[in-house]
């Protein structure tokens, strides 16, 4: 078994609805953090919550470069990541190792846009991922470590679990994972997905990062990973018991 465990909700502010599910996620102790969408349309009511339930410390930023409108103006003009009304559609191949360096630039400034956002809105985030796991994009993976070395904040690493990642995908994921912690610092360091818990023998030591992507099952919660009718709330207390769940910022302390 892990030594511990962080339970992550993606996708705070992105609805009022997925606002609502992942604060009763923090409440009845299902999940440890979440992080949060600087850019999308629930986010300051999200950072309203986040004040109103005393969640400091337990907030990441979810950078996004694939949904919504940009906040800051260069990556509008850069067709790999935005159409012609400005709004983000990525079209960056996962298999790119090769950016331009306006588009750099453009990268480097949106998620400093996104991060600067959250601060206003008096919350620090206390490590970082990505929507739709755009870090781990080799010509990305780079500028977000640095960044979060820049902050102190811990980076997720790329998914290193699960029966159907195939021998060169985990090769590129454990050279990818190899730099990632060598910039950014702390990490945790195993990351899989719900459906992974029951499929693959857990690592035997260390940190345990699960991506969860919350949906309301009844009274219970679901996962965008589980079947229709599967229980997360079950599968985490049969998979994880007895393991300490911690949010991100523990890893900071030690």
């Amino acid at each position: 078994m892990p030594s511990r465990v962080i339970i992550n909700a993606d996708d705070f502010g992105l609805s009022a609805e997925e606002n609502a599910i992942i604060v009763r996620a923090f409440r009845s102790g299902l999940i440890s953090s979440t992080t949060l969408m600087a850019n999308m349309p629930a986010f300051a009511e999200a950072c309203s919550l986040i004040h109103s339930e005393r969640l400091q410390g337990r907030i990441g930023l979810h950078f996004n470069l694939s949904f919504g409108r940009p906040l800051s103006a260069n990556i509008r003009q850069q067709r790999l990541f935005c159409n012609a009304a400005g709004e983000f559609d990525l079209c960056l191949p996962r298999y790119r190792l090769w950016l331009s360096p306006a588009s750099r630039e453009a990268v480097s400034v949106e998620l400093r846009a996104q991060w600067q956002r959250c601060l206003e809105h008096g919350v620090r985030p206390s490590h970082l991922d990505s929507h739709q796991h755009v870090h781990t994009i080799w010509p990305i993976y780079e500028l977000v470590a640095r960044f979060a070395a820049e902050q102190g904040v811990p980076l997720r690493l790329a998914r290193n679990l699960g029966g159907n990642i195939d021998p060169a995908k985990r090769l590129f994921k454990m050279l990818l994972n190899q730099r990632l912690r060598r910039l950014a610092g702390r990490c945790a360091e195993h990351v899989c997905t719900p459906a992974d818990l029951r499929d693959q023998p857990l690592p035997a030591q260390g940190t345990l990062e699960v991506i969860v992507h919350l949906f309301a099952l009844g009274e219970d919660f679901g996962d965008d990973h589980l079947d229709a009718e599967e229980s997360l709330s079950a599968l985490l207390d049969r998979c994880l018991a007895g393991v300490p769940r911690i949010a991100y910022s523990a890893l900071t302390e030690l």
